[in-house]
């Protein structure tokens, strides 16, 4: 039907027809199934995708790269997780951080009023983290809703002016609503390891979170009675709790 056309346009243009053949032949060489279109789709379905999660934002650091004022709207997207449930909330935040190389928690709304509560009374403590051979000292001291931490050396050589090795953040936005506390970190990556600051972020909850007189007593001690405190026998309840041998470096944790 055509071929008639198609001679007459060879004869005519002879430059019009060899640049019709190439891009002929140019649709030829797309796999099955290829189009334009079908681009065009696969690109707004992933522009459709919710983003939960702001990269990049609120990202003003402070002495030592710790994020100043590091507020969870600058980490997720508020207004769009308060129409999930907390346990879609929970699955999205530890998806998310999975991937990452830091410590995060979603922390149940009680378990933090307790921790939250003991540390306006008690807000500063001294963490054990064992090493291959004994311990280090690190002390934890709450600045709001923040948790900071240096090496005890770093404190009794530069006094107030020690600077922050780690940093856990804790967020309430969602805690009337969801019944959960968001939490995540950063660190100072020449000193510590993330398993190093999942050591500490645990002792946090050990300590704080307790429903043990004693072991919660340690911290009201090293507060309000710090003559009374002995360095070891932080290291004798983490022994007794199991999570001194369980995080110690090299060995292997005997629970199943």
């Amino acid at each position: 039907k055509y071929r008639h056309k198609i001679q007459e346009l060879r004869r005519s243009s002879p430059d019009v027809f060899e640049s019709r053949m190439e891009k002929r032949s140019e649709v030829k060489k797309q796999p099955v199934g290829h189009s334009k279109q079908g681009e065009f789709i696969r690109c707004m379905e992933e522009k459709a995708r919710p983003i939960f999660f702001a990269e990049g934002l609120g990202s003003k650091t402070s002495k030592g790269g710790f994020t100043k004022d590091k507020t969870l709207d600058s980490i997720l997207n508020v207004e769009m997780v308060k129409e999930k449930s907390a346990e879609e909330i929970t699955q999205i935040w530890n998806q998310y951080f999975s991937a990452k190389d830091t410590v995060y928690a979603v922390i149940p709304a009680d378990k933090f009023d307790l921790m939250w509560k003991r540390a306006q009374s008690c807000p500063s403590f001294l963490y054990a983290l064992p090493r291959k051979e004994g311990y280090e000292f690190f002390v934890g001291q709450w600045s709001g809703t923040e948790l900071h931490f240096t090496s005890l050396i770093n404190v009794q050589t530069q006094g107030e002016t020690a600077p922050s090795q780690l940093v856990l953040y804790h967020y309430p936005d969602l805690q009337k609503e969801k019944g959960i506390v968001l939490m995540t970190a950063e660190m100072d990556s020449k000193f510590l390891v993330v398993h190093d600051a999942q050591c500490l972020a645990n002792q946090v909850q050990l300590f704080y979170a307790t429903d043990r007189s004693e072991t919660y007593g340690l911290v009201e001690t090293f507060n309000h009675r710090s003559s009374e405190f002995k360095y070891m026998s932080v290291i004798a309840e983490l022994e007794q709790s199991g999570l001194g041998r369980e995080l110690r470096p090299g060995q292997v944790s005997d629970k199943s």
